[in-house]
């Protein structure tokens, strides 16, 4: 009797998992047509996020600084231009996102294009406007031109080739650095991911199937090319003296690796495609090759 029960109370949990899968499986498939109640619930939640985001920085991070009249700054040779390259890997995947989600709602391609991809621009240029108006930073003109460029990275291969063949990626791995000035670069793991530069990797990664049609290159192998920098304490080198007696050497790193292209795996599950599409932000730990000035090659078995 015990045996009958347990039986039954197994079927029980299993018809509703399934049941929970075919609803998941059946929110996550796009529309064929437009649905205007997903097309509502996007753009409501994506202007209200964009929105209480906004607000929120302003009132905890700008409110304890002085304002100030618009203005603009120059901080191009900052940071060996890493907080550029994570301004283009923003606002390109912002923008996918953006697409994306309209994809989801039954949208046409041109409102994609159009109305979705610029999310990142739109929202990243916000937060310049927001600088701009801050005595302590500025706006700059270099974070808007890789905003655009992360933008049109995503734009202009849905134009060309009716997909993403060349994907931004990030990786990272903890660095000396931050023990220095904890309070720019980050006092715990998930504050140096955003903050400490030295340990963060930019990614180009290639799809190598969609430029070899036909050839027998698995459709989900890619070639990453990568960018790092190390020896920032500050962003201006000319800075670090107040915080080290003897300023350590900044260098740029070049890298060469294998990936994979998540969103390639085949599936017909669009809830998989959906949690591919997400962590294909992130490039996979590979052997890799590290270019150091480009006059000195290191070898890693495994990189991230």
């Amino acid at each position: 009797m015990k045996f009958k029960i347990l039986l039954l109370f197994l079927w029980f949990v299993g018809c509703q998992i399934s049941h929970s899968q075919n609803r998941a499986e059946h929110f996550f498939t796009p529309s064929d047509t437009l649905n205007k109640k997903r097309q509502n619930a996007v753009i409501i939640s994506e202007a209200v996020l964009a929105t209480g985001t906004l607000v929120g920085l302003n009132q905890l991070w700008y409110a304890d600084y002085p304002k100030s009249d618009f203005h603009f700054i120059n901080d191009n040779s900052d940071w060996l231009q890493m907080d550029k390259a994570g301004h283009v890997f923003s606002s390109y995947h912002f923008g996918r996102l953006g697409a994306e989600m309209l994809n989801w709602s039954g949208a046409t391609k041109k409102n994609q294009l159009l109305f979705g991809a610029g999310l990142g621009f739109a929202f990243l240029t916000a937060v310049e406007v927001l600088d701009g108006y801050s005595s302590e930073w500025g706006a700059s003109s270099g974070d808007i031109i890789a905003n655009a460029s992360g933008t049109a990275l995503y734009v202009s291969q849905e134009l060309i080739w009716n997909e993403q063949r060349i994907i931004p990626k990030f990786s990272f791995h903890t660095t000396k650095y931050a023990n220095y000035r904890p309070e720019v670069l980050g006092s715990s793991f998930s504050e140096q991911i955003l903050k400490d530069y030295n340990g963060q990797t930019y990614w180009l990664s290639v799809n190598l199937n969609s430029f070899a049609k036909g050839s027998k290159i698995p459709k989900w192998l890619n070639l990453a090319v990568g960018y790092g920098a190390e020896g920032m304490i500050t962003g201006n080198k000319n800075n670090t003296s107040a915080f080290l007696s003897s300023n350590p050497q900044r260098f740029r790193q070049f890298y060469l690796s294998l990936d994979v292209d998540l969103t390639k795996i085949k599936t017909d599950s669009h809830l998989l495609k959906t949690i591919f599409s997400v962590f294909n932000t992130v490039k996979i730990p590979a052997p890799t090759i590290e270019f150091v000035r480009f006059n000195e090659i290191k070898y890693h078995f495994i990189y991230f």
